[in-house]
């Protein structure tokens, strides 16, 4: 009886599929292995009067700013290197452990990651993960890259070292050099960015005044992100 050979676009399907046998896997399961890009978030859709408090890098511990966050008790979202809080992490320990604040994702070295390969992303990001997880004993969920400059691999490394979201923001409110940014009328979702810096304290009187003037109360980032 003659064999029966298959016709070239059978011979072309079994080729296609030689490979993925071969590794035990199928193609929808190998394209679910990579992590799904996280959402970009530069405001929060949100109808609660509520406006979010962020405060980036960590290099200068001011006392009387952090007496203000306590004592307000403004939830504010930390995006820390851990360079900056490796010679004083009481500093932000006190501020975890007795006020709503928490702690995010900033990277390790602050690079442009746009300028790195998903590897190198991938360091940075994760890496300062693990380290407020060993120094705070939470693990950021919120990434917000240095310069708030970010590509496609920084969405999907954000999401494969635990970040729900990269976050940017709406208004840039630090005090730098002796300039003051304009005052905008702040509307509900949005994002505030502040520094650690010298004039934090100010910073910080401000924009809480500018949220009050708008009928706004600052309120946890984190939990307005969905996952």
């Amino acid at each position: 009886m003659p064999r029966l050979r298959p016709r070239p676009a059978a011979r072309a399907a079994l080729a296609a599929l030689l490979p993925l046998a071969l590794l035990g896997a199928t193609a929808p399961q190998a394209a679910a292995a990579w992590p799904e890009p996280v959402p970009v978030v530069s405001r929060v859709e949100t109808t609660d009067p509520v406006v979010f408090v962020t405060i980036d890098d960590g290099w200068f511990h001011d006392p009387a700013a952090a007496r203000l966050l306590l004592d307000r008790r403004v939830p504010a979202s930390l995006f820390l290197l851990p360079g900056a809080y490796a010679y004083d992490s009481g500093y932000f320990h006190r501020l975890l452990d007795q006020g709503p604040a928490r702690v995010e994702n900033h990277t390790v070295g602050h690079p442009d990651l746009t300028a790195l390969d998903a590897d190198g992303q991938r360091a940075e990001v994760c890496g300062a993960r693990d380290a407020h997880l060993a120094e705070f004993g939470d693990g950021p969920r919120l990434l917000r890259p240095p310069y708030g400059a970010y590509d496609a691999a920084t969405r999907t490394t954000a999401r494969a070292c635990g970040a729900k979201a990269v976050v940017t923001w709406t208004h840039d409110l630090t005090t730098w050099g002796g300039w003051t940014p304009p005052a905008p009328e702040l509307k509900a979702g949005d994002i505030v960015l502040l520094h650690f810096n010298e004039t934090l304290e100010q910073d910080l009187e401000r924009v809480l005044a500018l949220a009050d003037a708008a009928g706004l109360r600052p309120a946890p980032l984190r939990e307005y992100v969905p996952e």
